[in-house]
């Protein structure tokens, strides 16, 4: 089973694989040591996407782009990328700032998804491609066929579909918070039904954290 020693284990460079696991707030508190993970993140969702598109390409030569574009989206997205941490405690592990520790920073969500984007760069800068592709098909695809089975409407929709059964009005999304450089923007966005909130989700786009936060008021109210 994988666990984070095994996960380093693996790796040539030690110090690589601290770099993945240093947030931001961390390297404000420890000036000089090294940089955040955020390089290594943006690399690591680009590798996500690749290993996971390739894969899916391959499995089911059948299936029309639309098809692959849902089942890829319910395979990676923040919620089982932060499962994932969960299951092996990677929490415990990631280098943090005291005040981002105690605002619990170790089980945010988000913030243990971009962590494990940040390893899966890690992992093809150590070791190359297949690598990459082999940690993320044995740790984020186990569920494959299991996802294929379900139902592949994206978050929003399904969440319509859900409010119109409950007759209730349509959901309203709204930008509570941005931030970030152009290159790199970082979105939080409510959904409020019959103006009460169900959910906040998070995204490095408007329409990612609406599907982020779709997909955290489905879990929260249905059950």
């Amino acid at each position: 089973m994988t666990n984070i020693n095994l996960i380093k284990s693996g790796f040539k460079d030690k110090k690589l694989f601290d770099h993945a696991l240093t947030h931001r707030s961390w390297v404000n508190e420890h000036k000089g040591i090294r940089t955040s993970n955020e390089r290594l993140e943006f690399l690591g969702d680009a590798v996500l996407e690749f290993a996971v598109s390739k894969e899916l390409f391959t499995k089911f030569p059948d299936k029309e782009e639309g098809y692959l574009t849902a089942l890829r989206a319910n395979l990676v997205n923040t919620v089982a990328l932060s499962q994932f941490a969960t299951k092996i405690d990677l929490g415990l592990d990631i280098f943090l700032s005291k005040g981002e520790e105690e605002s619990g920073g170790r089980t945010n969500r988000s913030l243990l998804a971009d962590t494990v984007e940040a390893i899966i760069g890690a992992i093809f800068i150590d070791r190359g491609i297949e690598a990459a592709e082999e940690f993320i098909k044995e740790n984020l695809m186990i569920d494959l066929e299991q996802k294929s089975k379900e139902p592949l409407k994206d978050y929003k929709s399904r969440l319509q579909e859900l409010v119109q059964a409950k007759g209730l009005p349509a959901p309203k999304y709204r930008v509570v918070e941005e931030s970030g450089p152009d290159h790199d923007k970082k979105f939080i966005i409510e959904v409020a039904i019959n103006g009460e909130p169900w959910g906040r989700g998070e995204g490095k786009s408007k329409s990612l954290a609406e599907q982020d936060a779709a997909c955290k008021a489905l879990t929260k109210n249905v059950k």
